[in-house]
């Protein structure tokens, strides 16, 4: 396990790349499906991760939350063929057990990581409803498995772009897991 803090790549005000991905829904999704929504939260993650296994609780709630106001969609894209765990059939498998009501989608190829500028699971970029992005970071202050939280960041900063307020911080990194690359 090699430990990373996210990284700046996109930048406030820069707008989401597109996708299409495939979901455990065995449907193919895009930033498209977003429309009509107040936002949406984009979360790099994974099935192994200890960090993205700790923060299972609060992406539910994040969903129960906000899921009717933003869209919440979950992308793996670490390479399952060193990590079996992370398989398409796990993640099914994983968002069965773990209550994901969100959308789970595989990034087979990367190229979304990449455009993203993910490093690290889970690493969240939260958007507005014309692409832009507000923020990217931490769901909360509990930056190590076991930890509790005592400030739920995401929450705040969902709440505030629902009701029009500014996000101060557009960047607070995330802690987790290195995303498995492939080898070229």
């Amino acid at each position: 396990m090699v430990l990373l803090e996210s990284q700046i790549r996109l930048k406030t005000g820069d707008i989401a790349p597109d996708f299409e991905l495939l979901g455990i829904d065995d449907k193919k999704h895009s930033l498209s499906d977003c429309q009509g929504k107040k936002g949406f939260l984009i979360i790099f993650m994974c099935n192994h991760c200890p960090y993205v296994k700790a923060k299972v609780d609060a992406l539910n709630e994040l969903y129960e939350k906000f899921g009717n106001e933003i869209a919440i969609i979950g992308i793996n894209s670490n390479d399952s063929t060193d990590y079996p765990e992370d398989s398409f059939d796990a993640m099914k498998q994983t968002a069965k057990e773990k209550g994901f009501r969100f959308d789970y989608l595989v990034d087979e190829t990367q190229e979304v990581a990449k455009k993203y500028g993910a490093m690290c699971t889970p690493d969240p970029f939260l958007f507005n409803s014309q692409k832009e992005l507000v923020f990217h970071g931490r769901i909360d202050n509990a930056m190590k498995p076991g930890d509790s939280a005592t400030e739920k960041t995401m929450i705040r900063n969902i709440e505030k772009l629902l009701s029009g307020e500014k996000i101060e911080k557009g960047f607070e990194p995330s802690i987790g897991c290195s995303i498995k690359w492939k080898e070229n």
